[in-house]
């Protein structure tokens, strides 16, 4: 059976969820649609990549619900919410799976998934813990997933264990790492990587670059924290801040300038060359101080045929083994990051060995072909067993209390 999915995801900006999606529904082909609640340059590569995609707008009630959001800004966001579950379930009717990439999208897809009779599958792509999200937004989502998802897809075992200890039902859940294409990152020329660096007026010294979205969590200031015990080294961090972190960004600069390393800190901003800009650097850094569902950059890092640091928590830890395909080291410690790159900076020939283990090691296990042939197995066994019951027996079905969920099952 090659069952049609209709794809759910409320971004409109490009980040690691957004990417995986967009190599998901291009692997699918004819399969796939996308509807994004909010327009934006992920539409735009959808569009270019020649997937069917559109934009169905949601309320800013549901678009601005928060990961800590408590009961107040849940009960503001429910008029928006069913609207959009309405307008949701009527599309559904022309597919056979909804499917979210999101969790904002998946409280839709729940509930519509029951009224249009077509069964729902959750990419987890986050780690239900308290360190993410408030206790009444991890009640809720899990209540949802036990009571009316048939599937439940994690990015990583660490996710799958988080789901899982905030009370997820075992049985739903499926982990299916993310796929990465090696071919941009091959297609990279020396010529290039002179180019690039040029153009972003790095010179000649060491660069250590850091590749995501600016915020808190994700640890740009322990690299700048860093860079006093890395004389020479230049700092590229690529992204900008996307979810009002625009404070963190600024604060960046200043903690820069502060610590007088401001001449060696690039900042670059969104970038859609990611692969040429890793082959820039002399080495890769992930410095996210929270644990990482599953650390794509990590993987794109060993693509690049470059030596990756990275912080030793979460997703990242099924990624690397440490010492032969990259390094781990301890979250949110700037001397333990100087060290390491250090290391790697003062012994070229190891780096490379380690570079090269890396770069074979993401092209085995990270593949997006096993990726969309275990994400398509998954929506056409969804799809075969069929929507079981309705809205009202999901809602009966539901454990807002949490709990390990077995109550919630009904195989």
């Amino acid at each position: 059976m090659s069952a049609r999915v209709l794809f759910l995801s409320h971004a409109g900006v490009l980040g690691g969820a957004e990417l995986s999606l967009l190599d998901l529904a291009r692997g699918l082909g004819g399969r796939a649609h996308v509807t994004l609640f909010q327009d934006g340059p992920f539409r735009e590569r959808l569009d270019a990549a020649g997937v069917g995609v559109g934009v169905m707008a949601a309320s800013p009630g549901l678009l601005g619900v928060g990961r800590g959001g408590g009961a107040l800004s849940s009960l503001r966001s429910v008029p928006g919410v069913l609207r959009q579950v309405g307008t949701v379930a009527l599309q559904a009717r022309a597919f056979d799976v909804l499917y979210a990439n999101s969790q904002k999208a998946f409280v839709v897809a729940a509930l519509a998934g029951p009224l249009a009779r077509r069964p729902v599958v959750w990419h987890l792509r986050d780690l239900l813990t308290a360190e993410h999200f408030g206790a009444a937004h991890r009640r809720l989502v899990v209540a949802l997933a036990n009571g009316l998802a048939a599937r439940v897809l994690a990015n990583s075992e660490a996710t799958a264990a988080a789901f899982v200890e905030a009370g997820g039902a075992p049985g739903k859940v499926r982990v299916v790492h993310n796929g990465i294409a090696p071919g941009p990152f091959d297609a990279v020329t020396e010529a290039d990587v002179r180019q690039t660096r040029t153009a972003l007026g790095l010179g000649p010294g060491s660069v250590v670059g850091v590749f995501s979205r600016l915020a808190q969590w994700k640890g740009q200031h322990v690299l700048v924290e860093a860079l006093p015990r890395l004389p020479g080294v230049q700092a590229l961090l690529v992204g900008e801040a996307l979810f009002g972190e625009d404070a963190y960004a600024a604060e960046l600069r200043t903690r820069a300038a502060a610590l007088g390393v401001a001449d060696r800190v690039v900042f670059a901003g969104f970038r859609a060359d990611v692969p040429a800009l890793m082959k820039a650097c002399d080495v890769v850094a992930h410095t996210s101080v929270a644990a990482e569902p599953f650390g794509r950059v990590v993987v794109e890092g060993m693509l690049a045929a470059r030596p990756v640091v990275a912080a030793d928590a979460g997703g990242v830890r099924e990624i690397v083994e440490d010492g032969r395909t990259g390094r781990l080291v301890r979250p949110g410690d700037p001397a333990a990051l100087a060290d390491a790159v250090a290391a790697l900076l003062a012994r070229p020939d190891a780096a490379r060995r380690m570079a090269a283990a890396g770069r074979d090691a993401a092209r085995s296990r990270f593949a997006v072909g096993a990726m969309v042939a275990a994400v398509a197995a998954e929506i056409d066994a969804c799809a075969a067993r069929g929507q079981r019951g309705d809205l009202a027996w999901g809602v009966g079905a539901l454990n807002l209390h949490g709990g390990d969920g077995a109550d919630a099952v009904r195989e």
